[in-house]
């Protein structure tokens, strides 16, 4: 239950269905005495949830929820007359037709005006792009560590807590089935990039969602679900509530292309200050199966030796594109001071694809690792996997006619670096070619430093113990 409380899940529940619900208060749990009809009924009180049994069975789902220390009562009945109706006491305090609160209700319809964001669709003339990179975007605060965060919090409730799955911002993590002797748990991640949804707010919403359910994916769990929180500025304007409809129908199309349906979600309009509104930031929740707790992936390295594998579902683009794309990454923000040009490319197809070999190679116990290519490009999600175990790796990058900084800190969608062992190398392969997805492969090598090899030019070295002082 959520806004509305009671009021909204029965009419809804009723109106989908046909029918009518009634409901007598006098079951409804309360926390105070007193409280009037008009009260319960709108209470939003938190971790509730409505739900409909078969008649005959309600026993059998009273005992679900004593095995996990549930309460559940029964607090109504679904009728034929397509009518909520509400008893005190026995007497009917209020009664109307379902439709009258869904299907019939006034609806919004606030004018939408086509907008451009104030964004250069070039990269501006200033910046001077070469054979040398700054790796000091890690430290930007987008890409900090969320630990301390989740760490000022209850880890679990009523669970038991099978693995942190990394240090870094969005990272999936996991939890399994208290019950004894199941196998069985859930995995988690959360994604917004509100920079993404600036320059196009539909492509970018769909970026979300791919990358909340990439991150589930790379725990070995299989994604079934998201809830979202969409943040917005004065929906008044015509160009904010522009803004929102891109983003609406942007979720829709990755949801569906993910076979992850939204369960529930909330949104925060007229957060501005001075008028000015803050970027469109969606931000999408994906909970995944795991089937076997045991049979999962860790974010880092598990130990020198390893061989390190990219997926990825789309071959890279042009140096045109590379250099439009780029504007809209962590690197062009923090470094070169600047944002332009539009998120990158995202086919929908290939990244369920992408999720489903992933998931399948974990499942068969062929990964060791898996980290998801996203917020600062392949050189973050490197730095990322080797600081945890405190190794080093080495990688010998493919020649391409694109800047050094694009290969590096590019934010192509559809990829993750994977770790394996080398006796499994080759069986992966095997997976990624049944699944249809393309795949890099890099030299394998660990030792004292963090190395990356580019082809054609020199070598750039950043020290572990630089890279870990972030």
């Amino acid at each position: 239950m959520g806004a509305a409380g009671l009021t909204c899940s029965t009419c809804e529940m009723g109106a989908r269905g046909g029918t009518g619900v009634e409901i007598e208060l006098d079951r409804v749990p309360q926390r105070e005495t007193g409280m009037t009809p008009y009260e319960i009924m709108l209470s939003e009180s938190q971790e509730r949830m409505l739900l409909v049994a078969q008649k005959g069975r309600e026993a059998e789902v009273f005992r679900v929820f004593q095995k996990w220390g549930l309460d559940a009562v029964e607090i109504g009945r679904v009728t034929l007359d397509a009518k909520m109706r509400v008893l005190e006491h026995g007497e009917v305090v209020a009664e109307i037709p379902n439709a009258a609160l869904t299907d019939d209700a006034p609806v919004y319809k606030r004018p939408l005006a086509r907008w451009e964001p104030p964004v250069d669709r070039e990269m501006p003339e200033r910046i001077r792009l070469g054979d040398s990179a700054d790796f000091t975007a890690s430290s930007s605060a987008c890409l900090g560590a969320r630990t301390f965060v989740r760490s000022a919090g209850c880890g679990s409730s009523m669970t038991t807590w099978c693995r942190r799955y990394g240090r870094s911002a969005g990272s999936g993590r996991c939890w399994r089935d208290p019950h004894q002797g199941s196998k069985r748990g859930l995995a988690m991640a959360l994604d917004g990039n509100g920079r993404l949804v600036l320059s196009r707010s539909r492509l970018g919403a769909m970026h979300a969602v791919a990358e909340a359910a990439r991150k589930v994916a790379c725990v070995g769990a299989t994604p079934i679900g998201a809830t979202n929180c969409l943040n917005f500025g004065n929906p008044e304007k015509p160009h904010i509530m522009w803004q929102f409809s891109q983003v609406i129908d942007g979720i829709t199309k990755a949801c569906e292309e993910l076979d992850t349906p939204i369960t529930g979600g909330n949104v925060s309009f007229y957060n501005e200050t001075l008028g000015e509104g803050i970027y469109p930031t969606p931000v999408i929740g994906v909970v995944g199966i795991l089937e076997d707790v045991h049979k999962t992936a860790k974010m880092h390295f598990a130990q020198a030796g390893r061989t390190i594998v990219l997926l990825r579902a789309n071959r890279p683009g042009d140096a045109v594109d590379a250099e439009a794309e780029f504007g809209s990454s962590e690197y062009a923000k923090e470094i070169l001071g600047a944002v332009w040009g539009y998120p990158p490319e995202l086919d929908l197809e290939k990244e369920a694809t992408l999720q489903r070999a992933l998931v399948a190679m974990i499942e068969a116990e062929l990964v060791e690792s898996a980290h998801d290519c996203a917020d600062g490009g392949l050189a973050v999600a490197l730095v990322e996997s080797a600081l945890p175990a405190g190794v080093g790796l080495s990688v010998r990058l493919p020649k391409q006619k694109l800047a050094l900084e694009f290969v590096l800190f590019a934010e192509d969608a559809s990829r993750v670096a994977l770790s394996c062992d080398p006796s499994t190398c080759r069986e992966s392969n095997k997976w990624r070619r049944s699944m249809k997805s393309s795949r890099m492969c890099w030299a394998k090598r660990a030792g004292i430093e963090l190395r990356l090899r580019w082809t054609g030019c020199r070598d750039f070295r950043e020290r572990t113990r630089v890279a870990r002082s972030v």
